[in-house]
């Protein structure tokens, strides 16, 4: 397809790197017959990856602001895996609002480790999607950053630009959001990026598996560690309640659609450790255990190590052309199938195979008995309440409870 589908980048870090790079790594597969490892389909509705385009780029960081986006991707702090250095410049990236995207904490570690501020204003951001003609905004803001994020949720709207969410702050899942995305005639898609084969998607297979074999989960831990910005970010407990739901909620949904109730203190998810080695690794444990016929014990121990970034990049250029084929079939608010399958927390959860039957369907361009509700503001508003009635937002109020606990836990 010769049309490009044109983004606009918030946040130039580890993860926007990795898809950058791969943009260019993969740009001459051949698009019938060619494969391209952590790409579920060479084509969605008609796209190739290489019919991604990046009109725009927006940081806070001074050694990013400034430059070429193809320079930024490897300027510091950034220190995910360099598989392609051979890039086109790209746009120049222009300075965002700081507004909460910069954890106060980074002053205390040195500059190759952390942001540091540069001193440019900050632009217009709606006005340079539009000036650009984005049709979608892709947010890598840091962990906890509420704020920023809703900025950039809002030039969307104001823009006329859909708006796919890589990080824990809920807005795809927010009702309140999507209902502005709908008013807006948009579609949204989020939230919390989902590894190709990372500690979220392993987490819910797992649970799955064991359920769907007749066990019982007694209990189902995941702890994580890892050395990039991310993890230093979330060296902030403040800037975790989002997160940690967020992590839980892959785990938790798969007793919720199942009707199997979650016992306080039987499940567990979420960054534990920061180490300072200056990498993009990420290595996750995960504690699992279960009962079988006649009661025996099934004890699951797994370790996971992977390259943090380039592990979601290829989710990220999938999630890029869903949201591209949707705008064009009509389709409006935020996208049930292909948000539950590539993020943690998408608006309505669902198992792996019925996930992947609602991508496989806007790969052909064809509508589902879900997306047949979202071709109008007032069937889309309908089906959102819908959802609401069978408890869909309750993660919202888990992030509250989450709050309130640090609060205690403070004094």
């Amino acid at each position: 397809m010769s049309k490009k589908i044109k983004i606009a980048v918030a946040g130039i870090g580890n993860c926007f790197s990795s898809l950058y790079q791969g943009l260019h790594y993969y740009k001459d597969v051949d698009p019938d017959n060619g494969i391209i490892p952590g790409i579920m389909n060479m084509r969605i509705g008609g796209y190739h990856p290489a019919d991604i385009q990046v009109v725009a780029a927006f940081d806070i960081d001074r050694r990013k602001v400034g430059r070429p986006t193809g320079e930024a991707i490897f300027a510091a702090p950034n220190c995910t895996l360099i598989f392609q250095k051979d890039v086109t410049p790209g746009p120049i990236v222009q300075m965002g609002p700081v507004l909460d995207g910069f954890p106060e904490h980074m002053l205390d570690y040195p500059e190759h480790l952390a942001y540091r501020i540069s001193n440019e204003d900050p632009v217009d951001v709606a006005q340079v999607l539009r000036d650009t003609g984005a049709d979608i905004l892709v947010n890598y803001m840091p962990v906890g950053s509420q704020l920023a994020t809703e900025y950039y949720a809002q030039s969307c709207l104001d823009a006329g630009v859909a708006f796919l969410n890589c990080m824990p702050v809920f807005i795809a899942s927010n009702p309140e959001w999507e209902e502005k995305f709908i008013n807006a005639g948009l579609p949204c898609l989020g939230d919390d990026i989902r590894s190709q084969v990372g500690a979220s998607i392993v987490s819910q297979v797992m649970q799955e598996l064991l359920f769907d074999r007749g066990a019982t989960v007694d209990f189902h831990g995941q702890y994580n560690q890892g050395a990039n910005t991310d993890f230093l970010t979330m060296e902030d407990k403040n800037r975790l309640s989002s997160k940690k739901v967020s992590k839980e909620n892959v785990i938790r949904s798969q007793n919720d659609l199942r009707g199997i109730a979650v016992k306080e203190g039987q499940l567990y998810a979420g960054p534990s450790v920061y180490v300072p080695r200056g990498n993009d690794e990420k290595v996750a444990f995960f504690d699992i255990r279960a009962k079988g016929f006649g009661n025996f014990p099934i004890k699951i121990d797994i370790r996971l190590s992977v390259e943090d970034s380039p592990n979601s990049a290829g989710v990220s250029i999938d999630a890029i052309r869903y949201l591209k084929v949707a705008r064009e079939m009509g389709i409006i608010g935020a996208l049930r199938g292909p948000s539950a399958f590539t993020k943690k927390t998408p608006p309505q959860q669902m198992r792996y195979v019925d996930a992947m039957a609602e991508c496989e369907a806007m790969v052909n361009r064809e509508l589902t008995d879900i997306t047949k509700h979202q071709l109008n503001k007032e069937d889309a508003l309908v089906y959102m309440k819908e959802q609401l009635d069978k408890g869909s937002s309750a993660h919202l109020g888990r992030v509250l409870e989450f709050k309130q606990k640090l609060k205690s836990f403070k004094k």
